[in-house]
C-alpha cells in the first residue's frame, strides 16, 4: 500500500484485547492508511477492574497504557493515550458505593490520570457528564467531576476530552474558563457542528469537507469500541482513513485541509508533535 502523503489521525478510538481484537483492529487502521491514535481509556469494569480505590484506577490505566505500547509495537503507528473516567463509572459506583462514595472515587482517578500526564506517559484528560436522563443528584455530581476534570487540565496545561450529551455544550465553555483552562482545547468527543468547543467529529459527519473548505479547525474519530459483541461499534478502525482517502481523491479537501485535520489541529490541542 502507497504511505500516506500526509498523518491520518484518529482522535478517538478505543482497542481492547480482553473484549475485542485488539492489536489486529489497529493494525486494520494502519493498513487503511492510518498513521496516529489518540487512544482512549475504557471504563475500568471494561478491563476486568472494578475499582474501589485510586489503586484501582492505577491498575486500569497501567492496564490502557501496556495495551498502548502493544499497539505502537504491533501495528506500526504513533499512539497518543488519553486517560480518565467515564461519566458511566459515577452511575455504575453509586450503584454499589452509594453517590457521594463514587462522586469521590471518580475524582480519585482522575487525580492519577492526572499525575500520569504530568509524568508524560499520557497526553490528555477524559471526563464528562452523562449524554441520557439521570437524577437530579447524579447529574449534578457528574457536574462537580467534570469541573473537576477541567481544573487538573488547567493545572496540568493539558487537553481534555469530553464526553456529554448530544448538541453545542456552550455551558462547558463557561466552566473551562472559570476553571483557567482554554475552551480551546476541551475536545468534543462524538462532536456536532455547533459547539463552540474542540469538536471531534465521527467520520460520518455529514459536512466534513465543507467545514474544512472553510478553515473550520476540527478533528476526527470513529469511538471504534473493540468489542467482539458489537463489531464495528460505533465505527470501524478503517472509517477515519477510508473517509479522509475518499475526500482527498476526489478532491472535496486539500492536502492542506488534510493536513490541518490530522495533524495542525491535534498537535496544537494536545500538545504533541504529528508528522509522517
Amino acid at each position: 500500500m502507497k504511505l500516506p502523503e500526509t498523518p491520518i489521525t484518529d482522535d478517538h478510538i478505543h482497542f481492547n484485547p480482553h473484549r475485542g481484537r485488539g492489536v489486529e483492529a489497529a493494525k486494520d487502521f494502519r493498513r487503511a492508511g492510518g498513521t496516529h491514535v489518540f487512544y482512549v481509556s475504557l471504563p475500568a469494569y471494561s478491563l476486568g477492574i472494578c475499582p474501589t480505590t485510586a489503586d484501582d484506577f492505577a491498575a486500569s490505566f497501567e492496564e490502557t497504557l501496556r495495551i498502548a505500547d502493544l499497539v505502537r509495537t504491533g501495528a506500526g503507528i504513533t499512539v497518543f493515550p488519553v486517560l480518565g473516567v467515564h461519566p458511566i463509572e459515577v452511575l455504575k459506583y453509586a450503584d454499589r458505593l452509594g453517590l457521594p462514595a463514587a462522586e469521590a472515587l471518580a475524582c480519585a482517578g482522575l487525580d492519577v490520570a492526572a499525575r500520569l500526564v504530568a509524568g508524560g506517559r499520557a497526553v490528555g484528560l477524559k471526563s464528562g457528564r452523562p449524554h441520557f436522563p439521570v437524577t437530579e443528584e447524579v447529574a449534578a455530581a457528574s457536574e462537580r467531576v467534570l469541573v473537576h476534570a477541567l481544573e487538573l487540565a488547567a493545572d496540568l496545561g493539558c487537553a481534555l476530552q469530553v464526553h456529554a450529551e448530544s448538541g453545542p455544550c456552550a455551558d462547558i465553555v463557561d466552566l473551562a474558563k472559570k476553571a483557567g483552562m482554554n475552551p480551546g482545547r476541551v475536545v468534543k468527543h462524538y462532536a456536532t457542528p455547533d459547539t463552540p468547543l474542540m469538536p471531534s467529529f465521527l467520520a460520518k459527519q455529514e459536512g466534513l469537507a465543507a467545514m474544512a473548505r472553510a478553515g473550520r479547525r476540527f478533528t476526527m474519530e470513529t469511538d471504534y469500541m473493540d468489542e467482539n459483541s458489537r463489531p464495528g461499534a460505533v465505527l470501524g478502525p478503517k472509517s477515519v482513513p477510508r473517509v479522509t482517502r475518499h475526500l482527498l481523491e476526489t478532491g472535496a479537501i486539500t492536502e492542506d485541509d488534510a493536513w490541518r485535520i490530522h495533524a495542525e489541529t491535534p498537535a496544537a490541542v494536545y500538545g504533541v508533535e504529528i508528522t509522517l
